[in-house]
């Protein structure tokens, strides 16, 4: 794309038509630019560069008479030069603090969380999604005895990811009991990945453990849980229903459209899957961007986090005409917090080691 001929005044009137069209949904006319005190040249002049940024494929004019408004062209040059940042109020500061200031123990939870926050942030439809990291198998298994119906069970992953669960029986053990377990557990379920975690390997476990062999059952059905976790990608989806209250989305049967992209969910694990963890700037599809016909009148825009090894993204659904400047710096900021978040040394003996 030639963006050589956008003189400074012309990118100064094409800023103020996608802010003035993302504020009221409206076409921008020239006297409504004129009177902007930020331009001193004359309506006529500013028709002209309407014109000519027309015709440069930034600008459409909707119908005959009427001003314009920003062509999905005009919508990525706003996006990747435009765009300038966006001061965040201290109460919009402290919702994102308080939101992340618990550490929640599922990772589902934490989609969830993610989703509605951008949803509610922002006002359009939010998402949060997480990488699976395909057949991960463990390297070891640790433990520390916390009362005698309690034990923190720690398993260090492949990319030096470690999960931690704290496992209640209803029976006492001690030391020794915890210490023999957790031999077992590096015997035979060390290097396998879920699907290979098998009855006889169970039984072979439990036969080991003697009297003590009711703590297999449980605590084999977390290791479980943790592996497929870690194993599959989800994605969540916050604030469908906001969309209807832009006109973008007042036509029944592209609504419709929309809704059978954002149920069926694949195309959208698709083209998040498509970015690597370390792509973490911000991803933005305007439009006929995305390969779904149902987005055609939509942006997708999300933000790449890598967590433990593995991809976390944060992001909204929304019209073209998008607060861009919002979104952006929420993503960002989430994104922050994310990072402290998952940055965190959990209480493990060796005081390293980091935690879900």
């Amino acid at each position: 794309m030639d963006d050589s001929r956008l003189t400074p005044r012309k990118m100064q009137i094409l800023k103020a038509i996608v802010d003035a069209h993302i504020t009221n949904g409206e076409p921008v006319g020239s006297k409504f630019l004129s009177q902007d005190v930020r331009f001193s040249c004359s309506p006529a002049t500013i028709r002209n560069e309407m014109a000519e940024l027309e015709e440069m494929g930034y600008l459409v004019q909707p119908y005959t008479s009427a001003g314009r408004v920003p062509s999905e062209r005009g919508y990525r040059y706003y996006v990747d030069a435009l765009v300038r940042q966006y001061s965040e109020t201290r109460s919009e500061i402290d919702e994102i603090n308080q939101m992340l200031k618990f550490k929640l123990t599922e990772m589902d939870e934490l989609l969830s969380e993610f989703s509605r926050f951008a949803a509610s942030f922002t006002d359009y439809t939010g998402i949060a999604f997480k990488s699976g990291l395909g057949k991960v198998k463990i390297q070891s298994f640790k433990s520390v005895l916390l009362s005698s119906h309690d034990f923190l069970l720690v398993m260090t992953f492949e990319n030096d990811i470690v999960k931690t669960k704290t496992i209640h029986l209803s029976f006492t053990i001690g030391e020794d009991i915890l210490r023999r377990f957790t031999e077992a557990l590096n015997m035979y379920l060390v290097n396998l990945p879920s699907d290979s975690i098998s009855m006889p390997i169970i039984v072979r476990i439990e036969a080991l453990m003697g009297t003590a062999s009711a703590m297999v059952h449980p605590t084999v059905k977390v290791i479980y849980e943790t592996m497929s976790e870690l194993d599959t990608a989800d994605l969540k989806l916050d604030g469908i229903t906001k969309l209807l209250q832009y006109p973008e989305y007042s036509d029944v049967s592209d609504f419709r459209n929309l809704l059978g992209v954002l149920e069926q969910k694949d195309k959208l694990v698709d083209v998040l899957s498509s970015h690597s963890a370390s792509e973490d700037g911000i991803q933005v599809y305007i439009g006929d961007e995305n390969a779904a016909e149902g987005m055609k009148n939509t942006t997708l825009i999300f933000k790449n986090i890598s967590v433990g090894g593995g991809q976390l993204a944060v992001g909204v659904i929304g019209p073209k005409r998008m607060n861009y400047h919002k979104v952006i710096e929420m993503l960002n900021g989430l994104a922050t917090g994310i990072d402290r978040l998952f940055g965190e040394d959990s209480l493990l003996p060796n005081g390293n080691s980091k935690g879900d």
